[in-house]
Protein backbone atom coordinates (compact mmCIF):
# COMPACT_ATOMS: atom_id res chain seq x y z
CA UNK A 1 0.00 0.00 0.00
CA UNK A 2 0.93 3.55 -0.65
CA UNK A 3 1.96 5.87 2.02
CA UNK A 4 2.43 9.18 2.31
CA UNK A 5 5.19 10.29 4.81
CA UNK A 6 5.49 14.10 5.47
CA UNK A 7 8.11 16.03 7.22
CA UNK A 8 7.86 19.24 9.29
CA UNK A 9 10.99 21.10 9.32
CA UNK A 10 12.18 22.35 13.04
CA UNK A 11 13.48 25.83 13.43
CA UNK A 12 16.47 27.24 11.30
CA UNK A 13 17.21 23.62 10.33
CA UNK A 14 18.64 24.63 6.96
CA UNK A 15 21.87 24.16 8.11
CA UNK A 16 21.12 20.30 9.29
CA UNK A 17 19.03 19.63 6.48
CA UNK A 18 21.68 20.08 4.35
CA UNK A 19 24.06 18.47 6.39
CA UNK A 20 21.94 15.39 6.49
CA UNK A 21 20.80 15.69 2.39
CA UNK A 22 23.09 13.43 0.93
CA UNK A 23 22.07 10.33 2.90
CA UNK A 24 18.41 11.31 2.90
CA UNK A 25 18.43 11.44 -0.77
CA UNK A 26 20.29 8.03 -0.80
CA UNK A 27 17.20 6.20 0.86
CA UNK A 28 14.89 7.31 -1.39
CA UNK A 29 17.46 6.39 -4.31
CA UNK A 30 17.03 3.33 -2.60
CA UNK A 31 13.35 3.28 -2.75
CA UNK A 32 13.15 4.45 -6.03
CA UNK A 33 15.28 1.76 -7.12
CA UNK A 34 13.44 -0.90 -5.88
CA UNK A 35 10.27 0.71 -8.05
CA UNK A 36 8.46 1.61 -4.28
CA UNK A 37 8.94 5.63 -4.83
CA UNK A 38 6.19 7.49 -6.25
CA UNK A 39 7.12 10.54 -5.67
CA UNK A 40 9.54 13.13 -3.35
CA UNK A 41 9.89 16.52 -2.85
CA UNK A 42 10.95 19.28 -0.11
CA UNK A 43 8.31 22.31 0.31
CA UNK A 44 9.77 25.33 -0.30
CA UNK A 45 9.39 27.91 2.61
CA UNK A 46 8.91 30.93 -0.02
CA UNK A 47 7.05 30.71 -3.29
CA UNK A 48 9.87 29.89 -4.93
CA UNK A 49 11.70 27.12 -7.09
CA UNK A 50 14.93 27.67 -5.13
CA UNK A 51 14.16 29.37 -1.74
CA UNK A 52 17.65 30.71 -0.76
CA UNK A 53 18.02 31.05 2.97
CA UNK A 54 14.64 30.95 3.59
CA UNK A 55 14.55 27.06 3.56
CA UNK A 56 11.81 24.52 3.67
CA UNK A 57 9.04 24.21 5.74
CA UNK A 58 9.54 20.41 4.77
CA UNK A 59 9.30 17.49 2.27
CA UNK A 60 6.78 15.07 1.36
CA UNK A 61 7.30 11.40 0.17
CA UNK A 62 4.89 8.84 -1.07
CA UNK A 63 6.01 5.17 -1.18
CA UNK A 64 4.86 1.72 -1.00
CA UNK A 65 5.48 -0.06 2.24
CA UNK A 66 4.03 -3.60 3.77
CA UNK A 67 2.22 -1.52 6.31
CA UNK A 68 1.36 2.02 8.23
CA UNK A 69 4.06 0.57 10.79
CA UNK A 70 6.81 -0.46 8.14
CA UNK A 71 6.43 2.74 7.12
CA UNK A 72 7.05 4.93 10.42
CA UNK A 73 9.67 2.46 11.35
CA UNK A 74 11.14 4.06 7.92
CA UNK A 75 10.61 7.83 8.73
CA UNK A 76 11.45 7.45 12.16
CA UNK A 77 14.93 6.09 10.96
CA UNK A 78 15.34 9.41 8.45
CA UNK A 79 18.88 11.02 8.50
CA UNK A 80 16.77 14.72 8.48
CA UNK A 81 15.17 12.79 12.01
CA UNK A 82 18.62 11.60 13.49
CA UNK A 83 19.50 15.65 12.59
CA UNK A 84 16.73 17.37 14.51
CA UNK A 85 15.87 18.74 10.84
CA UNK A 86 12.20 17.52 11.09
CA UNK A 87 9.99 18.83 13.89
CA UNK A 88 7.81 15.88 13.44
CA UNK A 89 6.77 13.68 10.86
CA UNK A 90 3.33 12.18 10.24
CA UNK A 91 2.57 9.29 8.75
CA UNK A 92 -0.93 7.86 6.82
CA UNK A 93 -2.29 5.91 4.35
CA UNK A 94 -2.57 6.93 0.78
CA UNK A 95 -4.77 6.17 -2.33
CA UNK A 96 -3.76 7.09 -5.65
CA UNK A 97 -6.53 8.33 -7.72
CA UNK A 98 -5.06 10.87 -10.78
CA UNK A 99 -3.13 10.72 -12.59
Amino acid sequence: MWYAIEGYDAAEALPRRMAARPAHVARLIALRDQGRLLLAGPCPAIDAEDPGPAGYSGSIVIAEFDSLRAARDWADADPYMEVGAYARVEVRPFRQTLP
